[in-house]
């Protein structure tokens, strides 16, 4: 008798303990993590591959480098195009220089001088003219010293006519010399000068393509390229794991979602067993979904779950992504 009593009371502490504590739920999951794919702006022949699959890389550590020749000459010629801008720039602000306007004077003053012997001999040739005509009129000349008197006031005036166009135009050179550049063409230059400086920053960054690194810390899950391969622009190269910031997505039933809160504590248990991980819930699914197949048992996949994901701290790498956890969640007093 005092055998089957204590076999009963065995029976209901065992039933006892295998029944879970009502202010928590037991809920199963994976864990996943950010993954990041790297891929240059730029193509190009990788010349260096610096990491392999496995390895932990820190934020801004080198992943590869491509053949930067092509685009440092790129550079060069930017560069050199826009020292000739600046170059130009630097002449139209400097003016003409004193010997280009004396040199304008000289020859302005030339026409002048051609001008006013014109002028005298249009005097002379008008003068003939008339003393010609005054004596054809009085029957004391011929009809073709008179025309000939015409003939040379004629080609007189269109000398005259020829050196007040040269004097114009010598002036308006000199004008021009002693004004220097226009506003509009000092405008100009430097727009040019604006256009060669973009010029170069958009060969600097292409020539900065040429080298990629890691954008945060992780773990290289996979290299998608080799050493001495030719990869187009932006083609994956390589892909990089958070895993320091993991999380764990696990499957709740819906009686116990009222009694769930975002930032409220959570622990994450692997297969492996030990004290567990401290989480946080940071996400609850507003969307009612089937179990996942891989998680629950048949019985248990026919239920309707939300999603909830627990983060945590996984500096020293021990969750991995994919791996199965179950999360002890702390259910809090209906509202």
């Amino acid at each position: 008798m005092k055998v089957a009593l204590t076999f009963g009371i065995l029976i209901v502490l065992t039933a006892c303990a295998s029944e879970p504590p009502a202010n928590e739920i037991r809920a199963s999951g994976h864990v996943e993590a950010t993954e990041v794919r790297l891929a240059p702006e730029t193509g190009g022949r990788i010349v260096e591959l610096a990491v392999k699959e496995g390895d932990t890389v820190e934020q801004g550590a080198l992943i590869l480098r491509l053949d930067p020749r092509t685009p440092t000459l790129a550079v060069e010629r930017a560069k050199a195009e826009q020292r000739h801008a600046e170059a130009q720039l630097r002449l139209l602000q400097a003016g003409a220089r004193p010997e280009d306007i004396a040199q304008a004077q000289a020859q302005a003053q030339a026409a002048r001088d051609d001008l006013a012997a014109a002028r005298a001999e249009l005097a002379s040739a008008e003068a003939d003219f008339e003393r010609f005509e005054a004596l054809l009129e009085a029957n004391a000349g011929s009809r073709k010293q008179r025309d000939d008197a015409a003939t040379r006031r004629d080609v007189a005036r269109e000398r005259v006519q020829a050196a007040e166009s040269r004097v114009r135009a010598a002036d308006q050179v000199t004008a021009r010399l002693r004004a220097g550049a226009r506003a509009e063409e000092i405008e100009a230059a430097r727009a040019r000068i604006a256009a060669a400086a973009a010029a170069v920053a958009t060969a600097e960054e292409a020539l900065n393509d040429t080298t990629l690194r890691a954008p945060i810390a992780g773990v290289v899950t996979e290299t998608l390229v080799s050493l001495g391969e030719v990869i187009a622009p932006r083609a994956p190269a390589a892909v990089l794991a958070d895993l320091a910031h993991a999380w764990a997505d696990v499957f709740v039933a819906e009686p116990a979602i009222p009694r769930l809160r975002l930032n409220q504590p959570a622990t994450i248990f692997t297969d492996a067993g030990g004290a567990g991980i401290s989480g946080t819930v940071s996400y609850i699914s507003p969307k009612a979904e089937f179990t996942p197949r891989n998680v629950q048992t048949a019985e248990e996949r026919s239920k309707l779950v939300y999603r909830v994901r627990v983060s945590v701290q996984n500096d020293d790498g021990v969750l991995k992504q994919g791996m199965p956890v179950e999360a002890v969640l702390p259910l809090q007093p209906v509202p």
